[in-house]
């Protein structure tokens, strides 16, 4: 599965188009999880229903839709089948994702979760860490945790402070707690985002005293762990003020491929049809950065 959460009171730019599966069937999507109480609101079974009785329900419907897929072989039929099944499976999976009643008070501590500071989000986002390695561990194959905003167009002495006040702690637990249990080497963190600021400041109007930084897709910077990433190294190079890449430049494609390569596919190979034609997922570009395997 793909589950995505948000962190509490930050928002969310962009929606749920951040997670949506593009041209691949909606299966291939993201799961919103909240990340307190229930996950997802409305997966409780009613209490007049059984568990058998709930399946063959599932199991029915499921057979009609089959029935209209042989048919007309589209594949958000395929889609939805799986969709049902994964709902089913939520129910009793889900609600014990997100009890933490049984972490320590070492792990909760690492992690940060019930700490308390001016900020009032920085619980929200560790939890979310801490959500994220027990996702893991059961078998969830790619989560994403979103961490808004970092747009300091102003103001971005205390922005920048804020947000690394909130993810600092959380995200070094999660990989250190990862490589404690074994997990780290089969898992691929990854942290960034779609673009970096510019290394000259911001001047808005009204906001001469509090300057930030512009978008700046020429350079910016991300890290990886795990799963079969050479941990220790910088590759790549910019030019004495960050404006533009001079040395190793890896292109969102290349990032794309090596990731797909870590995770066992050639991304030559691997291709979708829609709409009369084959698409790879990293269109007709990208190559694998070899200096970033293990």
């Amino acid at each position: 599965g793909y589950v995505v959460m948000a962190t509490l009171g930050r928002g969310l730019p962009g929606g749920a188009a951040s997670w949506s599966s593009g041209f691949l069937p909606s299966n291939y999507g993201g799961s919103l999880f909240r990340n307190q109480g229930s996950p997802v609101l409305n997966l409780e079974t009613p209490s007049a229903l059984s568990a058998g009785m709930q399946r063959r329900t599932l199991d029915a419907v499921n057979d009609l839709n089959r029935q209209r897929l042989e048919q007309t072989g589209h594949p958000e039929i395929a889609a939805r089948i799986a969709n049902y099944e994964l709902a089913f499976r939520m129910q009793s999976a889900a609600p014990d994702l997100l009890d933490l009643s049984g972490e320590s008070k070492a792990t909760l501590e690492a992690y940060g979760v019930d700490r308390q500071d001016k900020t009032g989000f920085e619980g929200s986002f560790a939890r979310n860490c801490l959500h994220a390695r027990r996702m893991v561990e059961r078998g969830v194959r790619f989560v994403t945790l979103f961490l808004s905003t970092w747009d300091q167009h102003s103001n971005l002495d205390s922005g920048l402070a804020t947000n690394t006040k909130i993810s600092d702690q959380p995200v070094a637990a999660l990989l250190k707690d990862l490589k404690e249990r074994g997990l780290l080497e089969d898992t691929l963190v990854v942290w960034g985002g779609e673009f970096g600021r510019t290394p000259l400041g911001e001047n808005r109007k009204g906001f001469a005293k509090v300057t930030g930084r512009d978008h700046h897709p020429y350079s910016f910077s991300l890290w990886m762990a795990g799963g079969g990433v050479k941990g220790g190294q910088i590759i790549g190079k910019t030019d004495e003020i960050g404006w533009g890449v001079t040395e190793d430049p890896i292109h969102v494609h290349d990032l794309h491929a090596t990731i797909m390569h870590l995770f066992g596919f050639d991304h030559e190979e691997l291709t979708y049809r829609f709409q009369g034609r084959d698409f790879r997922l990293t269109d007709v570009y990208g190559k694998v950065v070899k200096k970033l395997l293990a």
